[in-house]
């Protein structure tokens, strides 16, 4: 999660006028809130609705929307602090930096694990019921923050073995370079990140593929998955946009020198908070049974609130 704000990479070398930080901030915070809003909601006719809690596609589904939504957050959070405080304590930097990492690296992972429900749902549909269960989506659910904790930790563990004790006490600029800053921890980090991504793009292709050529040849139901799964592919691809962020950014900064807090404000936009708002649309919106659901709690909260 090296996107973790806009202005993430600059450091003390470039920063930006009071009335472009102000309009950044605002813009940041405005999209921040809708799509938190949009999740709660989620979130919450999930939970009023047993039809949902027994289904491993929702369950899923609203797992990556509590995740997105800590992610989201916290990266709101480090934003707002990267603009205002600029410089924090070394401990409670790790902590936020460390959540925001694992939930960021949970939500591909966790795309891959609806891919693959959605395989079976479509290709094996017989054997649906007894393969997807409600147990094997909390154990998948379980591997996902496995698999994160995997990755990061070491990176902790490399501070703290390699760190004076007196830099836990010191204030940074709130990034992960700044306090996982050993040359093993990118070299980890690259390496790690080209695993996934590599595991990651042939799950989706199989998956994908098979589920298109399924749908094409099946019933009319198995066609109207396409449409689904090509923004489960879209969504994917922002995510993964974070395994290439390292150097996007160095192109970032070679390509536009004089704008570079401008360029990152945009990844920021696209990579941070653009694939967290398309959950909300595909399923929120798209799905049939919790948008009759949705539109049940949103006019009941409208009613509520005009009274």
């Amino acid at each position: 999660m090296n996107q973790t704000s806009s202005n993430i990479t600059l450091g003390a070398s470039q920063r930006d006028s009071f009335s472009k930080a102000v309009t950044k901030n605002v813009i940041v915070v405005a999209l921040g809130v809708t799509v938190i809003y949009l999740n709660a909601s989620l979130i919450h006719t999930f939970h009023k609705q047993q039809i949902f809690n027994t289904n491993p596609r929702y369950i899923l589904f609203i797992h990556m929307v509590i995740n997105d939504t800590v992610q989201l957050t916290l990266t709101i959070l480090l934003f707002l602090l990267s603009y205002t405080l600029y410089h924090i304590n070394v401990c409670l930097c790790s902590f936020i930096i460390l959540l925001a990492l694992f939930t960021t690296e949970n939500t591909p992972l966790n795309l891959s694990c609806m891919a693959l429900e959605c395989y079976v749902a479509v290709c094996r549909p017989l054997h649906h019921a007894r393969i997807c269960t409600v147990r094997r989506t909390y154990l998948f659910i379980g591997l996902i923050w496995a698999t994160s904790t995997l990755s990061i930790l070491p990176d902790l563990f490399v501070a703290l073995a390699t760190e004076p004790v007196a830099f836990f006490s010191t204030d940074v600029f709130c990034v992960r370079e700044t306090v996982f800053r050993s040359p093993h921890i990118i070299l980890k980090r690259d390496a790690w990140y080209v695993l996934l991504l590599v595991v990651i793009w042939l799950t989706l292709l199989y998956t994908y593929f098979r589920i298109l050529f399924t749908a094409r040849a099946a019933s009319a139901d198995a066609k109207k998955a396409r449409n689904t799964i090509l923004l489960h592919g879209f969504q994917l691809l922002l995510c993964m946009l974070i395994y290439v962020d390292p150097l996007l950014k160095t192109l970032l900064k070679y390509w536009f020198p004089n704008s570079l807090t401008d360029s990152l404000f945009a990844c920021y936009i696209i990579i941070s908070i653009l694939p967290r708002s398309i959950s909300p649309m595909v399923y929120g919106l798209r799905d049939k049974t919790f948008r009759m659901y949705l539109k049940k709690h949103l006019l009941c909260s409208l009613t509520l609130v005009t009274v």
